[in-house]
Order: structure tokens, then sequence, then C-alpha cells
């Protein structure tokens, strides 16, 4: 009875998954080291100083914010090895969910100054 229930790994290939090797890793790590670094450098050192304006340096932290959030979720959540659609379907969602909260900051801003006419 014993020998029905041996545990194959037919089925449970992880072929799609062979780019993650542990170099992957360390170089995905010290990329978001390296941006963590910048990001720190700007918000510490640039903004307080005034050798970079306040509307540029937070415009160069979102878009770091960004890169950094693009790999964590490809490499280390694995959607960089997910099949097409479901990239797709992922990505849809994510800006639908960020126009929906530029449209109700928007529509908020535009009551709160309406109602403290």
């Amino acid at each position: 009875m014993a020998s029905e229930h041996t545990h194959t790994t037919e089925g449970h290939e992880h072929g799609e998954h062979a780019g993650m090797t542990k170099k992957k890793i360390w170089t995905v790590f010290f990329y978001l080291l390296g941006i963590t670094a910048v990001e720190f450098i700007i918000a510490l050192v640039l903004i307080p100083k005034g050798i970079m304006s306040q509307g540029v340096g937070n415009f160069i932290y979102i878009a770091l914010t960004l890169l950094k959030a693009f790999y964590i979720v490809a490499y280390f959540m694995h959607l960089k090895f997910e099949k097409y659609g479901l990239i797709t379907s992922i990505v849809l969602s994510l800006i639908f969910i960020v126009y929906l909260i530029v449209l109700m900051l928007n529509e908020g801003t535009y009551l709160n100054l309406m109602m403290n006419e």
C-alpha cells in the first residue's frame, strides 16, 4: 500500500521559474538597495539643502518607488514568470485602481473647495 502513495515530482516542475537563481536574487536585491539609497539621498540630503526642488524630488522619488515595486512584484512575487494573460489582467486592474484613487482625490478636493466657499 505504501508504494501507491509515493511522492513524485511529475507535474511539479519549476522550469518556468528557472530564471530565479541565487545570483539573480542577489542582483535584484542590490538593485533595490541602490534605488533605496538614492531615495534616501534625495529625501534627506538634496531636498533639505535646496540642491533639488521639492516638486522634482517628489517626482523622482515616486518614479523610483514605482521601479522598486516593479522589481518586487516581477521577481519576488514571480509575476515575471507568469503567463501573459495573467500579467495583463493584473496590470489593467492596477491601472483602473490607480485611476479610481486619482479620480476620488480630485473629486474630494473639488467638494472640499465648494463646501468651504
